[in-house]
């Protein structure tokens, strides 16, 4: 369980501090849910304690970790599928698993293809979403603003 300050990854939505820990009545049921603020755009989520492990929520990465997902957006892209919608669900369920390295993949392949030739408006959502999960967590495990964690991204790239 973590408590209050801890700083962790909610797939799909980005790295955050838990403000609260609070217990509330929702459909008859009571749960306790911790209250995360996320660090990149200020949104607040509503996260049910016993559900953290399914969904895949873990503590922020190191700054070495870090530094190695950082290293990987500036290696060589991997092959992906040639239609974009076969190329769109399988980011989505590599987004999905939480991890920073393949966050950082999905980020680095969609740049440099949106650089070539241009995404389909789902591709651009997808990385945009990607860019600010990675965003999110560079700014917690690095103690940086967004433009700076967005900056260093870019020139990973």
């Amino acid at each position: 369980m973590y408590k209050i300050g801890d700083k962790i990854v909610y797939p799909m939505h980005g790295a955050g501090t838990i403000e609260k820990i609070e217990s509330r009545e929702i459909l008859g049921e009571t749960k306790d849910y911790y209250i995360l603020n996320v660090s990149c755009g200020g949104m607040g989520l509503m996260l049910p304690v016993d559900n953290c492990d399914k969904i895949g929520v873990r503590a922020i990465v190191s700054d070495e970790e870090l530094s190695a997902a950082l290293c990987i957006l500036a290696e060589e892209s991997t092959k992906m599928a040639e239609n974009w919608n076969k190329r769109q669900r399988e980011n989505m369920d590599k987004l999905k698993t939480g991890r920073i390295d393949v966050t950082a993949e999905i980020v680095r392949n969609l740049t440099r293809i949106d650089r070539d030739r241009k995404l389909s408006a789902g591709e651009k959502k997808m990385l945009s979403n990607a860019r600010r999960i990675l965003v999110s967590e560079v700014m917690l495990v690095r103690g940086i603003g967004e433009s700076e964690a967005l900056k260093l991204i870019e020139e990973a790239i």
